[in-house]
């Protein structure tokens, strides 16, 4: 109810008095209940009576609020001359908040949800080639979405029937996505097209061998370097997450679940608590292609999961670890967001990194791991690489190693 953010009977009473009024006592026990801050709620429910009196005034009723409508009430804000509300900013509050309100409406059935554009359905052999990677190869959403991207892409090009393709037309195909792309984005798209291609092979929908059409990307195996981190800028990475906030002890957590174990970001962001066998120290982790191993659980992440766990907010119906830390509370956190929290700390650290997201600490794990002599083997087995020429990068790393193997440059003779 509003008493839970408002006492002033003058206050309580001009809430209720908008078009909002007989939805705004259950919009703010949404608002409790997903966890938004006492700050954060009072301006959403001043900014959802503000459109109400807004609706008001124009002679149209909640039941008639749209994305249209809550565009032209961003529009008011600045130059508002409603009674008891006033001009204000249409700054990120308020656009959150007026959505926010909006999406009660919705659910409460009061006006009708934004209409879905429609999308151009994809073509049923590209429908069944995303069905049957996922099906027999496990990839991940991101990676399936980049596969039927790119096979909609082909058959958009070269027409819709393969059979009628030829190396001539692949090859081009390829070569003129090259040209629009970056080299990381162009190797993606030549995997993904050579996929496709041995998949409709497979099915007998196009001509033997087609996929050997499809050209390399120009990279030069182990030519770089991998990113990673000193031991004492990893020390302070780890040191720039610690504090008793929700938020810097998830931090720390997955700081540590990174930098220790050498886990990618899709791995901690589908970690669940089955996961953890706190009995034995162990930790099951399924990566790619449904790749599933059991890792040693180091003391110090088992801690730092624990004393998140200890704070984490109740959330039925989920067992993932980590949860998102502002409201509204949702189970689970994206490969992305857990980049955004090794950017972070990096950024609190004062480090300047070659890369900075997750994968700039699995580099680090590895090359901290070969440092202190484990194999190049039993790196690749923590890491989960299918091949150990996947792990031979980080032989480069070891300096002291390739000095003793190096070569004095042979003198010039005369």
């Amino acid at each position: 109810m509003l008493e839970n953010y408002f006492c002033a009977p003058k206050v309580l009473g001009r809430l209720r008095a908008s078009l909002s009024g007989p939805y705004i006592d259950a919009f703010a026990d949404s608002l409790r209940t997903s966890g938004y801050a006492a700050e954060i709620a009072t301006d959403y429910l001043r900014i959802a009576a503000h459109l109400g009196r807004f609706l008001q005034r124009g002679k149209a009723g909640l039941s008639d609020t749209s994305p249209d409508t809550l565009e032209r009430f961003l529009r008011h804000l600045p130059r508002c001359r409603c009674p008891q509300f006033g001009p204000r900013k249409a700054n990120h509050n308020a656009r959150c908040g007026v959505k926010r309100f909006y999406a009660h409406l919705v659910q409460s059935n009061v006006c009708q949800p934004a209409a879905v554009v429609d999308v151009q359905p994809l073509p049923e052999v590209v429908v069944s080639f995303g069905d049957w990677y996922h099906k027999h190869r496990g990839i991940s959403e991101p990676t399936m979405v980049q596969y039927l991207s790119s096979a909609s892409a082909l058959m958009e090009a070269l027409g819709p029937d393969p059979m009628q393709w030829d190396a001539r037309q692949v090859r081009g195909f390829v070569l003129d996505c090259a040209k629009q792309k970056g080299t990381s984005s162009a190797q993606k798209a030549v995997t993904a097209t050579r996929a496709f291609l041995r998949y409709l092979i497979f099915q007998g929908r196009c001509r033997a061998d087609l996929d050997q059409a499809v050209p390399a990307v120009a990279h030069w195996k182990l030519a770089a370097l991998p990113p990673c981190l000193s031991a004492d800028e990893l020390s302070s990475v780890i040191a720039a997450c610690d504090g008793d906030s929700p938020r810097l002890l998830r931090d720390r957590a997955i700081v540590l679940l990174l930098a220790r174990l050498g886990l990618r970001a899709g791995d901690v962001a589908r970690l669940r608590l089955t996961d953890i066998e706190w009995q034995s120290g162990t930790m099951r982790v399924a990566g790619k292609g449904r790749y599933e191993v059991r890792l040693p659980l180091p003391q110090d992440v088992g801690d730092a999961i624990l004393r998140y766990l200890e704070c984490l907010p109740r959330i039925d119906h989920s067992d993932l670890v980590f949860v998102r830390n502002i409201a509204p509370f949702r189970p689970g956190v994206s490969p992305c967001a857990v980049s955004s929290v090794v950017k972070r700390a990096l950024k609190r650290a004062g480090i300047t990194a070659p890369s900075k997201g997750a994968h700039l600490l699995r580099h680090t794990a590895a090359t901290e791991m070969l440092r202190h002599g484990v194999p190049l083997d039993q790196i690749g087995l923590v890491l989960r690489h299918r091949s150990l020429h996947m792990t031979a990068s980080y032989a480069k790393v070891d300096t002291a190693l390739l000095q003793q193997v190096s070569q004095p440059w042979p003198e010039a003779k005369a």
